[in-house]
């Protein structure tokens, strides 16, 4: 998808607000209903229809009546509410060319206000070339239930944190800058990608640095899982910088030594394929050899391969993202003065975990198509992110009571018929004196 950026300049307001309300709704719909958008909007005057035309001319909506007359987010869309927030943080201020596109991800260059050059890294997870994600890849960890858009998100946010801490532990790796929804801003490596060099002067010192960092990684309990000439850029001075983390995996994970040996095979095959260097086999690098750290970086990182209490790590680091974000219940009005705090509380969609009763978004074109309502209003409880804003907080509230009130069917008043104020005995009526009158006369 082509990422048109002249759109964005022409998008008012209201057209965002539109387009987070709805992100917001896509948290528990696969496709969100116009009802429930135009209550999350709060527009006046009923401008959601006008509003939500806009969009679906610009493509950053899809709109489905197959079920319902609803709309979801496409990518586009997603793109431009990742974009809108990081301009408004500062973190960058315009957009060039595209300089890479993979079968997982587009890359364009960013400059900031002093002309800094950045890359910034778009995930997109539910590819044709790239459908099997859920088994190659382990964003979903115990869930079941998926978002393309979500999965993008978990993705670009496992990225920044790998690359954070490997920068923070001396590795070769782009400087970590900011990460919103499923875009990653890094630096810009200057070099090209190791499939793209056909000579170099010292082939035999650039083959022990990069074995040397698959060593590094797994002495600090990580795999790259994805260590090939595709993901590692070298420059003019042959120094190399490794890229691409959303796949890492810990030491502990089941196929660890799997994984760490086609590493060490892909690299020592492309430079046997491209620069005729033969390697004594005999001192190949072998999982067994390398010694478990006692403080490693996938202990810290949630890095996936633990059991048991290594899990519990994973579960917090998942409730901690969960708690981030606003209740998936929630759908009141948003506050009228926008901002780049109350964006960031919207910052991008999530699922719940199996074992929750809390409403658990749907995958386009998979299970569950019926959207789902909530089954107890105990769950309602407001999150950190609900507090930051009272008025906020008001609304949904209200919201609430008056939804749980339609579905209550309101309170039962007393039907009286025409014949409740009928004569019980105690009463003469006055019909009943007419009649005894006309009996006495006869």
């Amino acid at each position: 998808m082509k990422l048109d950026v002249d759109v964005l300049r022409y998008l008012s307001k209201d057209d965002f607000r539109v387009l987070t309300s709805v992100e917001m709704g896509m948290r528990n719909h696969e496709i969100v209903p116009v009802e429930l958008i135009g209550r999350i909007a709060c527009l006046k005057h009923g401008g959601t229809y006008k509003v939500l035309k806009n969009l679906l001319k610009h493509k950053l909506v899809h709109h489905d009546s197959s079920k319902y007359d609803g709309f979801r987010l496409t990518y586009l869309g997603y793109d431009f509410l990742a974009i809108k927030t990081l301009v408004n943080r500062g973190v960058f201020a315009s957009i060039g060319r595209q300089i890479g596109v993979g079968k997982e991800s587009d890359i364009y260059e960013v400059a900031t206000e002093d002309g800094t050059i950045l890359a910034m890294k778009l995930h997109r997870l539910g590819r044709v070339s790239f459908r099997a994600v859920k088994a190659k890849r382990d964003y979903l960890q115990h869930r079941s239930s998926y978002n393309w858009l979500y999965l993008s998100r978990l993705a670009a946010l496992k990225e920044f944190a790998f690359m954070k801490a490997l920068e923070e532990n001396g590795f070769p790796v782009p400087n970590a800058v900011d990460c919103n929804r499923h875009c990653v801003i890094m630096g810009l490596v200057q070099g090209y990608s190791l499939v793209q060099v056909k000579e170099i002067q010292n082939p035999d010192i650039v083959f022990e640095t990069i074995i040397g960092l698959v060593v590094r990684l797994a002495e600090v309990g990580l795999i790259h899982c994805d260590f090939n000439e595709f993901n590692i850029m070298i420059d003019d001075d042959e120094k190399v910088t490794m890229i691409d983390f959303p796949q890492m995996v810990s030491v502990n994970h089941r196929n660890a030594e799997m994984y760490f040996d086609r590493d060490v095979e892909c690299i020592y095959k492309f430079f046997r394929r491209r620069f005729n260097l033969d390697e004594d086999e005999n001192e190949r690098p072998t999982f067994a050899s390398m010694i478990k750290p006692v403080d490693s970086l996938d202990k810290q990182l949630a890095a996936s391969g633990f059991t048991k209490k290594d899990n519990e790590a994973i579960e917090k680091f998942i409730e901690g993202e969960m708690n981030e974000e606003i209740d998936s219940d929630d759908e009141g009005c948003l506050p009228n003065d926008e901002n780049d705090a109350n964006v960031s509380n919207l910052d991008s969609l999530h699922l719940e975990d199996e074992e929750d009763n809390e409403d658990t978004p749907i995958e386009p074109g998979t299970e569950d198509p019926e959207p789902k309502e909530d089954e107890e209003d105990d769950e309602d409880s407001p999150t950190e992110a609900d507090t930051e804003d009272p008025e906020l907080l008001k609304r949904l509230n209200k919201q609430r009571r008056h939804a749980i009130k339609a579905a209550q069917g309101g309170s039962k008043k007393a039907v009286f018929s025409r014949n409740s104020y009928k004569d019980k005995g105690h009463k003469k009526s006055q019909s009943s004196k007419v009649l005894k009158k006309q009996m006495a006369d006869w």
